[in-house]
């Protein structure tokens, strides 16, 4: 069985949860504590010598970093709905998971980081211009399409969602941005959608 390694509070944790939901492809938690440094130690650095998680084992395959985790669950178990073969099509999908390790990690990833887990680190200022930068861009984007790409869901989606979610961990309202809101609200819509602290399942979920 795929083993995933992380903590219940990571947004880059929670995309692979919410991926392996939605393929529903059943899975071994493994909770690595990493505000006790677990991340850290002797024992995880021999699986992941960066010491980040998320960290998925699938047989003789270990993968780290959330994005490159995406594309092989994608690619291995899903179908060309969640990642294309089409070259052009293709680098429209990356093109969201490098904006997902840059501006949205540098904006709100870090907005939630600074005020939720008290990284101080972290200029809380240009986190939250980057925030503002960023979140106009997609509402933007946003605007005539109900998602990132190619008129259906895919891993950018899943990618970019838990962060900009998770944005008012951060102090960052998403009030302005209501084409931001009408997306998230359709993920979780999304078929095998689960939450997290922070982004609950729509209450239709549990009826």
């Amino acid at each position: 069985m795929i083993k995933l390694y992380g903590h219940e509070l990571s947004g880059n944790v929670y995309k692979i949860r919410l991926l392996l939901s939605l393929l529903g492809i059943e899975y071994q938690f493994v909770r690595v504590d990493v505000l006790k440094g677990e991340h850290k130690s002797p024992e995880y650095l021999k699986l992941n010598a960066f010491g980040q998680i998320p960290l998925l084992v699938d047989g003789d395959q270990i993968i780290p970093d959330a994005q490159a985790i995406l594309v092989y669950l994608a690619r291995q178990y899903g179908n060309e709905q969640w990642l294309p073969n089409d070259a052009e099509a293709l680098s429209r999908v990356v093109r969201w998971l490098s904006t997902t390790a840059g501006e949205i990690r540098q904006g709100v990833e870090y907005a939630r980081l600074f005020h939720l887990f008290k990284v101080t680190t972290i200029d809380i200022e240009v986190a939250t211009q980057k925030s503002a930068f960023i979140l106009e861009q997609i509402n933007r984007h946003l605007d005539d399409r109900e998602w990132l790409e190619l008129g259906h869901p895919t891993i950018a989606d899943i990618a970019a969602f838990p962060y900009i979610a998770l944005a008012p961990d951060g102090k960052v309202s998403l009030d302005e941005y209501p084409h931001i809101l009408a997306w998230i609200e359709r993920i979780k819509q999304l078929p095998g959608f689960v939450g997290m602290p922070g982004i609950e399942p729509p209450a239709t979920a549990a009826v």
